[in-house]
Parts: structure tokens; C-alpha cells; sequence
């Protein structure tokens, strides 16, 4: 999962840089990111779905490659907005491949008492490749330029395929026959009220979190210049990279306390604590910029802390038979929050002004809507 999301956080890494290469506005800098989510959530019901009719191996694999494809591409043919949004739709639609059907993989292969634990490791495994994808970009951009690090971040999802190739087994055939979307059976999934509630919470989650990683390093350049600094690249990537790899840590916590106590109880204070925690570290701007990232970096645990939670209830919550079609429709309305967050955050900078102290307070308050909405979800159902 890690090697094969080299390039996820490519273009947020670089999103400072490209608006002044190509003029994009943030909203369009914010389009882009979006665009990335919308692949996915695009790929999701029939990859993600067809692993209860199908051996979630095969659409990993091949989806190492459609990803790999995508960041090679970039590489060499993004030259405008058209063209990165397009390649990064695509790029999307690799990650839908991978994600849920590499917990399905997994899933499938144990299904014993620490189930609930290895989900949650695979969940961090997500946040771990997304961290190091901002550290890979940042400091292969400082060496080679951005075109190098986007093509060579393929490398990554070569070598992942070989991994999944040689160390995972065939599994077994499956128990029910391939009839395409008819057999994916998403009106059940829907009907299942305690799956859907943290279905919805999860897409809350995801609206917030992915906002903030998509703007968290132009944010950090930005805290940086206020200060008189120079707003490096790289060292914002290593700083993003450091909030990520922490918070990945409060996400095995949150599923270890959520497993022993009232599920919904736990989230819904991590929510409320998170929304206080958009507000503390969107007003920061003006503090040294250490001070800026230890508040982002509180502010991602907190978002980070019912992720697992979240997927886990939603796993365990299932109706036996249709884990794949709940995962699905998990991914498809979750990744949809992840499709308008980058965007609204985009969007309330540009009507706020642009690179200001309130502009970026407000920005952060979007992103804390995600944890409002979400505790309404979970409380509603």
C-alpha cells in the first residue's frame, strides 16, 4: 500500500508551485485535488464491489498499474489544468483499486480474533503512504525537478506489484458467480441502518480529512512567508510528512478504545474535539511556524483518531455476504467527502481573499465542518 502511493500526495506537496506555474486559482489548485477523488469514487462500485464475485488479487494488481501509469504520465504530459486534472482522475482511479480491496484481500485471508487489529494496521498503512508521498515529491522536486518525481513515484507501484505477485496467495474461487453490477447488491447495504451510520461518519471524516492534506503543505509555506521565511517545498513536504506519520498512530489507538467501549460514545467526542481543533490551528497562521505545525499536527490526530473506528464499524456492521458491496458503498459515499473537501477549502480561500490570516482561519473552519456533519450522521442513525 505505501510503495503504491508514492503519488498520492504529489501534486498537494507541489500545490503552491503549480499555481504559479500554470495561474491556477485556489479554487482550480482545489479542482485538481478534487478531481483525483472523483476517479475514485467513480472506480469504486464496480472494483471495490466485484471482490465478493472475485478475487480481489486480480483488481489489485491491476490497478498497481493503472496507478503507476497515471504518475508516469503526469510526469511527462501534465502541462495545464485540463491535463493534470485529467491524469489525476485516473491516478484516482488506481487508488480505488488498491485501498478497499486491499483490506478486502486481507479481510478474506483472516478472519480471526485480531481482525479488527489488522485493520486498523492497514489503515495506518494508507496514512503511511500518503506521508512518505509528501517526502518523496519534496525532496525528488529539490533534486530532479517535479516531472522526475511524479514519473519516478511508478517505480513505487512496480515494486508493489511484485510484492502482492509473489507474497500473496491465490484465493479461493468464489462462492458466488460474477453477474456484473446486478450481483452487487447495494440496496441492502443501504437499508442496513448501523452500517450506514458509520458510513456517513466516514464520509464526514473523509470531507476533513483530505481537505487538510491537500492543503496542509501549502498552508505550512504559507505560515512560513508570514514570518519572513522563504516557504520552502521541501521542508514543508518533511513537516507534512512528520503530521501524518504521528497522527497514523492515534488511528490504531481510536480502533484499540472504540473495540473496548461504546463505539459511537468515542467518536463523537473525537468529533467535537476536532472541529475545536480546525478553529485552534486555522487562526495560527501568525505564530512560529513550529507552533503552526504542532497545532496541524493535533488537529490531524484528532481527525485520524475514529478513521478506523469508523471503517471497522462499518466492516464489523455488515450483513454476512455483503462486506465487499457495504465496503463499496463505504468508499463511494466516504471518497465523495474527500471529492468536495479539497475543493470547498479551495473555494472559501479564493471568497475570503486569497493568503490571508482570515482567509485561512475560515479555510480550517471548512475543514471542521467535515466532524460537525458527521456526529449529526452517526447520532441520527
Amino acid at each position: 500500500m505505501i510503495l503504491g502511493m508514492l503519488g498520492s500526495s504529489s501534486f498537494a506537496a507541489l500545490l503552491p508551485d503549480f499555481e504559479t506555474l500554470w495561474h491556477l486559482s485556489n479554487t482550480e489548485a482545489g479542482w485538481i485535488g478534487a478531481v483525483y477523488f472523483a476517479g475514485y469514487v467513480a472506480a469504486v462500485p464496480v472494483l471495490v464491489g466485484s471482490t465478493d464475485h472475485v478475487d480481489p488479487r486480480r483488481i489489485y494488481l491491476g490497478s498497481l498499474v493503472l496507478g503507476g501509469a497515471a504518475s508516469m504520465a503526469y510526469g511527462l504530459l501534465a502541462q495545464d489544468f485540463w491535463s493534470a486534472a485529467i491524469i489525476r482522475g485516473f491516478a484516482g482511479m488506481g487508488l480505488a483499486g488498491t485501498y478497499m480491496p486491499g483490506l478486502k484481500l486481507l479481510t478474506d485471508r483472516y478472519d480471526g480474533p485480531r481482525q479488527a487489529r489488522y485493520i486498523a494496521y492497514y489503515t495506518v498503512a494508507f496514512s503511511f503512504g500518503t506521508a512518505f508521498s509528501f517526502a518523496f515529491t519534496g525532496e525528488m522536486t529539490a533534486w530532479f525537478g517535479w516531472r522526475v518525481a511524479f514519473a519516478s513515484a511508478a517505480v513505487g507501484s512496480l515494486v508493489a506489484y511484485g510484492l502482492i505477485w509473489s507474497l500473496v496467495p491465490l484465493g479461493a474461487p468464489p462462492k458466488t458467480h460474477n453477474g456484473g453490477l446486478r450481483q452487487l447488491a447495494f440496496r441492502p447495504v443501504f437499508k442496513n441502518r448501523a452500517a450506514m451510520a458509520f458510513v456517513l461518519g466516514y464520509t464526514g471524516h473523509c470531507f476533513e480529512l483530505f481537505a487538510l492534506r491537500g492543503w496542509l503543505n501549502a498552508y505550512l509555506i504559507y505560515a512560513d512567508r508570514v514570518r519572513g521565511g522563504a516557504g520552502d517545498v521541501s521542508l514543508a513536504s518533511w513537516i507534512s510528512t512528520a503530521v501524518v506519520l504521528v497522527s497514523s498512530g492515534a488511528s490504531v489507538y481510536g480502533a484499540e478504545v472504540a473495540a473496548r467501549a461504546d463505539r459511537r460514545r468515542i467518536i463523537g467526542r473525537v468529533m467535537i474535539l476536532s472541529v475545536l481543533a480546525s478553529v485552534a490551528a486555522g487562526f495560527s497562521s501568525g505564530l512560529p511556524v513550529w507552533v503552526v505545525a504542532a497545532l496541524c499536527c493535533v488537529y490531524s490526530m484528532l481527525i485520524m483518531a475514529d478513521s478506523a473506528a469508523l471503517t471497522g464499524g462499518a466492516v464489523v456492521s455488515a450483513v454476512p455476504g455483503q462486506r465487499g458491496a457495504t465496503l463499496a458503498v463505504h468508499s463511494v459515499l466516504g471518497f465523495s467527502g474527500a471529492v468536495v473537501g479539497p475543493l470547498a477549502v479551495g473555494l472559501m480561500l479564493d471568497l475570503a481573499g486569497g493568503d490571508s490570516y482570515l482567509a485561512w482561519g475560515l479555510a480550517f473552519l471548512t475543514m471542521g465542518a467535515g466532524s460537525f456533519a458527521a456526529l449529526f450522521a452517526i447520532r441520527g442513525l
